[in-house]
């Protein structure tokens, strides 16, 4: 297990600088969030204009980061991946978190853009956080509180603003994509609140290693994708490296690892920076004229992180 060294007041009664756990938390997921806008762009690209299924590009994506991610918690820790493995318990979870949560939430998403678009994709995905809040509301008989109804609220509002420009006409998509929709919505929820007592018990990356690993092996065999996909140019070997490496390993890492500092509701909140990095990015790297709704979508959800951070 992970020993974490907590912040102490000193003898001098002085408050040691550095992060809190807290502050920690927010910028883990505020960070996943980031990179996995990135990872929206490099993967619409690699879709729409290389030419690559969402079967091979979801299986390789998982399976890849996953090898990636145990090989350097073995490379840590001495090489002992697989002791999580002992524990039937832990190893339930495991798969049930592979299989409906990382597996469902890679394909879901990207499947939702295949049928529809990606602003319907994007404003299905965010409502998980409303999902968190429900599931916690029934599973532990408590109500919402306000900051959290507050916060879910503003992230939903801003992204609603952000992709659809306040036009509901914009979401008009077949039944199909808003299946997929909803199923990536409850799969985020998921795969944000299983692993948090396995990622407290053991560490993130051996978690999500094999929750990668497991997931990205059942989608091959069920989907069975063509050894190779898409034109390999140049751009399209950077997108793929960049979707892998810092869309998959880096965000789902740091995402996920701020469940050991912070509520699920708040973790999922505060994952909604990812719609604002894809319109930034778009407007730098596509040409994207922004508006003032763009402005206003932005600011939604990025009030949302200083209401957390403030708590």
């Amino acid at each position: 297990m992970i020993h974490e060294t907590k912040n102490k007041i000193t003898t001098s009664g002085s408050v040691p600088t550095g992060l809190s756990d807290r502050h920690r938390g927010i910028l883990y997921a505020v960070s996943g969030g980031v990179l996995w806008g990135g990872s929206g762009v490099a993967g619409q690209y690699l879709l729409q204009d290389a030419g690559f299924t969402t079967e091979w590009l979801v299986t390789a994506r998982l399976i890849l980061g996953g090898l990636i991610l145990l090989l350097i918690d073995g490379w840590q820790h001495h090489g002992e991946i697989f002791r999580i493995w002992k524990s039937r318990q832990n190893a339930r979870e495991l798969v049930v978190f592979a299989l409906f949560g990382m597996m469902l939430v890679s394909y879901s998403y990207f499947a939702c853009i295949r049928y529809g678009n990606a602003a319907a994709a994007t404003v299905m995905q965010y409502l998980m956080p409303a999902v968190i809040v429900l599931y916690t509301t029934v599973r532990y008989l408590r109500l919402p509180t306000k900051l959290e109804l507050g916060c879910v609220g503003l992230a939903m509002l801003g992204t609603f603003l952000l992709v659809t420009h306040g036009d509901i006409r914009s979401l008009a998509i077949p039944f199909i994509a808003f299946v997929w929709g909803v199923v990536s919505a409850i799969s985020g929820a998921i795969y944000t609140m299983m692993p948090r007592r396995l990622i407290r018990a053991w560490r993130a990356p051996l978690i999500i290693g094999w929750g990668m690993l497991l997931g990205g092996l059942a989608l091959g065999l069920g989907t069975q994708p063509d050894l190779v996909s898409g034109a390999w140019t140049a751009v399209s070997v950077f997108a793929f490296a960049y979707l892998v490496l810092g869309g998959t390993v880096l965000a789902f890492s740091l995402y996920l690892g701020s469940t050991k500092y912070l509520e699920p509701s708040e973790t999922g909140v505060l994952g909604s920076t990812e719609p604002v990095t894809a319109i930034v990015l778009s407007i730098l790297l596509l040409g994207q004229p922004i508006t003032l709704l763009d402005v206003l979508g932005s600011a939604c959800i990025l009030l949302t992180v200083v209401l957390l951070a403030r708590r």
